[in-house]
């Protein structure tokens, strides 16, 4: 799940920012290692600090994940959290063509693509839906 923050800049992406995603996960390391096994040479075992070395990154591997499961967690309860005291506060959305929308907070949703929030028009009164956090501006008391 996505998970935004209030005034987040919209449409950055990590290829922008430059950021590498490639990463060896859990299956292409046990692959690997499966794969070292086999094919070794017979006379010329694996030595031993080398094979607790390769399951002690392993390990790590394994570790790394579930941390990265916990932090996500934990990103998402503070974006529900945060999404849910916005409730009736007044707000200000800037759009995706850049134009700003003063307007309450009427409604919060949580879908598989993250919160969207509805926002009621202090205008006009027309409520604009599928708003997402990034998108929040400015929020008064």
């Amino acid at each position: 799940m996505s998970v935004d923050s209030i005034g987040a800049v919209l449409g950055a992406s990590d290829a922008a920012s430059g950021v590498n995603k490639k990463a060896i996960n859990q299956d292409d390391f046990i692959k690997l290692f499966v794969s070292e096994l086999q094919f070794q040479d017979p006379m010329q075992p694996l030595d031993n600090s080398q094979f607790l070395l390769q399951l002690s990154q392993f390990e790590s591997i394994e570790l790394n994940g579930e941390t990265n499961e916990g932090i996500q967690n934990l990103l998402s309860m503070n974006s529900t959290s945060q999404s849910i005291s916005l409730l009736n506060h007044p707000v200000e959305v800037t759009g995706a063509d850049g134009s700003t929308t003063a307007g309450k907070i009427s409604a919060v949703e949580f879908s598989s693509a993250g919160v969207q929030l509805s926002v009621t028009d202090a205008s006009s009164g027309a409520v604009m839906t599928g708003v997402r956090l990034a998108q929040v501006t400015l929020v008064q008391p």
